[in-house]
């Protein structure tokens, strides 16, 4: 009725609670990418049978929720300039998959 397992170091517990319980976007795997490749390979294979949604998030073929992020976008959000926040947020809001090199010219736009 369990399972123990790890990712990235981190140790995760799951219970199998029965078919009434559903997953929901209540619970969602956050994932930090260096790289653009790492952000389209992980987009690409956990999105395989499941559902492409926007911001960066997606429903793998289970249902669970994940959210595939390049750490470049928390940088760009955290400049003290709030324009450059701005600029990369609505870029944000216009994409499924996050693209690193669109945010870039977004954050750099005066």
């Amino acid at each position: 009725m369990t399972a123990t397992f790890q990712l990235e170091g981190q140790e995760f517990v799951a219970l199998n609670g029965g078919p009434q319980f559903k997953f929901t976007e209540a619970i969602s795997f956050f994932v930090n990418c260096e790289t653009q490749k790492e952000v389209d390979e992980l987009w690409e294979k956990l999105s395989q049978g499941g559902e492409k949604g926007q911001c960066g998030w997606l429903k793998d073929k289970y249902g669970v929720s994940w959210q595939i992020i390049p750490t470049a976008l928390g940088q760009m959000l955290q400049d003290r300039d709030p324009q450059k926040s701005r600029n990369v947020v609505q870029a944000m809001l216009q994409m499924t998959k996050i693209d690193i090199e669109n945010l870039r010219r977004a954050y750099e736009q005066k």
